[in-house]
């Protein structure tokens, strides 16, 4: 008798069925974390608005938050960057405590003036909480590294309210140029049932309006093009100046809870000198601002350097919203010069910083239709791949790995982070190598 083989849909439907239950699980654990940080957020920004004085207790709140991750973090410090380099090197299961101190630390970061974002609080909760249940479970290496990513795109997914954008971040932020689809179903599911539980919570996500996208030009991509070509730019300063501020401060200042704390104070001092806090906290008001109106075209530089100063002196958040803030800005001051209209390039400018400090062109451009419309889609597309472009090798998050390099070579598989101190080492090879030629 010949041996009797199932076809394989029959085969896939355990396999979907496991991944369905397991994401859902997943989903509904972060998208209620994400819910309750988002009512929290709100508290803590109403707080400060109506309580200036709040600010000059930044440095101390710096301190508390370092002294906390010195004393119960210190295996969860890393972050984003963790959650990465568990998915490509799987190793032990992430702390459960990462989620109440990046909860804990990101509210008391914005409750006392600290220009930080929000989706590095959710996507961490999400991914502490996705690799419990690897445990609970007792999920393989390869399954975990797939129920971490779930656990990315829920968060990321819950706390903005795109859950397309959501799956596709949690797939290519791991490593620039390559997807891994075998996880396409997983972080689709969680994604959208994160973002679900989050609406069923009450959650309400800002809305930005684009009143009409003109149609598709000649000059109207001419410009997506430099436009995007300076967001890329935009997006490789603040993520080299956010890595290069945080490597000084470190070795300047050896007392981890002295960073921040070193930090508060500039920061406090800078919006007393300055006389306004728009450059503090989220900054949606602004953003919503930079889709209505002109805006002073230095606001860009202003967020940027808060929120460097702000990350590079280790208080606990985010990058996004504030890249968020960065380019839409710095797309509201390049409408008149490119005869775009305000909205449509702050939308742009929205997606794009993004796309090119994260590396993350294809979520960013479908972040832009689920926020903006479908019609943004050919506008976007175009400027988020060459943002990404013009970023180079660098970005937000030193653990993404390089999948496909970009148009300069670099090796497959190193981390974002190590690259710099790989190319000096090969400079200094082939300096060594011609001098002993020439001797």
């Amino acid at each position: 008798m010949k041996n009797f083989k199932l076809p394989e849909q029959l085969v896939l439907l355990p396999y979907m069925a496991k991944w369905l239950v397991l994401a859902s699980v997943v989903a509904v654990l972060a998208g209620t974390a994400s819910a309750f940080f988002l009512f929290a957020l709100d508290w803590a920004t109403d707080t400060r608005t109506g309580h200036p004085w709040l600010i000059w207790l930044l440095p101390l709140a710096g301190f508390g938050v370092g002294w906390l991750y010195l004393r119960f973090g210190q295996q969860v410090e890393a972050g984003n960057n963790l959650l990465i380099d568990e998915i490509h090197d799987p190793k032990s299961i992430v702390p459960l405590r990462m989620a109440p101190l990046v909860l804990g630390g990101t509210l008391i970061s914005h409750l006392f003036g600290a220009s930080v974002g929000r989706e590095g609080t959710a996507v961490q909760m999400g991914g502490a909480l996705a690799d419990q249940c690897t445990r609970l479970f007792r999920l393989k290496p390869q399954d975990r590294r797939i129920i971490l990513m779930a656990g990315i795109s829920a968060g990321f997914a819950s706390v903005f309210g795109t859950p397309l954008a959501g799956a596709l971040f949690g797939l290519e932020v791991l490593a620039i140029g390559r997807l891994r689809y075998d996880a396409l179903l997983p972080c689709v599911v969680a994604a959208i049932v994160a973002d679900q539980v989050g609406l069923w919570w009450g959650v309400h996500h800002t809305h930005y309006l684009i009143p009409a996208i003109p149609e598709v030009s000649a000059w109207g991509l001419t410009a997506m093009i430099i436009a995007g070509a300076l967001f890329g730019l935009t997006g490789k300063v603040f993520a080299e100046a956010t890595h290069a501020l945080g490597h000084g401060m470190k070795r300047l200042i050896g007392y981890a809870p002295l960073r921040p704390f070193a930090g508060g104070i500039l920061i406090a001092l800078a919006v007393w000198l300055l006389g306004t806090d728009r450059y503090i906290g989220l900054g949606l008001p602004t953003i919503v601002e930079a889709f209505e109106q002109p805006l002073p075209a230095y606001d860009f530089v202003g967020k940027l350097l808060f929120t460097v100063a702000s990350l590079g002196s280790s208080f606990k958040g985010g990058e996004v919203t504030p890249l968020f803030y960065i380019g839409a800005t710095l797309g509201n001051a390049l409408a008149p010069l490119l005869n775009m209209p305000f909205s449509l390039l702050a939308g742009i400018g929205f997606v794009a910083v993004f796309a090119g400090a994260a590396n993350t062109p294809i979520a960013s451009t479908l972040m832009a239709m689920e926020l903006f419309g479908a019609e943004i889609g050919l506008y976007a597309g175009v400027a988020c791949v060459v943002s990404y472009l013009f970023s180079g090798h660098t970005g937000v998050y030193a653990a993404q790995r390089i999948g496909q390099h970009k148009h300069r070579e670099a090796p497959e598989g190193i981390r974002l982070g190590e690259l710099r101190d790989y190319r000096r080492q090969r400079r200094e090879q082939a300096r060594a190598t011609r001098e002993g030629k020439r001797s």
